[in-house]
């Protein structure tokens, strides 16, 4: 059995809780029109990254250089590729 004192406490409660809610929500409606002090309005923490710079090449020397800009890219080496199968079991039969 339900005590009326019991009653009132948790109608208290969700008065509160309900009167807490409405205040969240208009708080947070007037902090957006709000800026912060010292702070230019075209402010970005993350800028834009900038455009890079064309990709020109010149044709390749005799050694297979060439060169991006004032940049002069030789493309050496070799390639390996490792396989594993792990512990693989062989059948018995």
């Amino acid at each position: 059995m339900i005590k009326p004192l019991q009653t009132r406490y948790v109608c208290i409660a969700l008065a509160a809780l309900a009167g807490a809610l409405l205040a969240g929500t208009a708080l947070a409606d007037d902090s957006r029109s709000q800026k912060l002090p010292g702070v230019g309005g075209d402010y970005r923490i993350a800028k834009p990254a900038p455009q890079p710079e064309p990709d020109d090449p010149e044709p390749a020397g005799s050694d297979g250089s060439f060169k991006i800009g004032n940049t002069d890219v030789r493309i050496g080496g070799s390639i390996t590729i490792d396989m594993a199968t792990g512990g693989t079991k062989v059948p018995s039969h």
